[in-house]
């Protein structure tokens, strides 16, 4: 799956990934490979990104690496869209 996070001040991250845990309003959701398409919205939280990613310098301040494969990336708010094992993340 393909990943994108974008904040309001530049893209954090771009890439390949496993999965995705998100802080959904209604809950807590993942999203993995092949997952139907959907768009919702996210409250406050940290995201999970499962697999082996590479951050940009610029960005790395603002993940928190818990393990080799496993990152996790704080939001206060957000919206999720997923089609066709894209991934566009936009949070705040």
């Amino acid at each position: 799956m393909y990943l994108e996070i974008i904040s309001p001040e530049a893209t954090l991250f771009a890439g390949e990934i496993e999965s995705l845990t998100l802080p959904g309003t209604d809950g807590s959701f993942q999203l993995l490979e092949n997952h139907a398409a959907i768009v919702s919205t996210l409250e406050a939280g940290s995201v999970k990104i499962k697999g082996n990613i590479s951050l940009p310098e610029t960005a790395k301040a603002q993940f928190e690496s818990v393990s080799k494969d496993e990152t996790l990336y704080a939001i206060s708010s957000g919206t999720v869209e997923m089609r066709d094992n894209k991934i566009i993340l936009l949070s705040d």
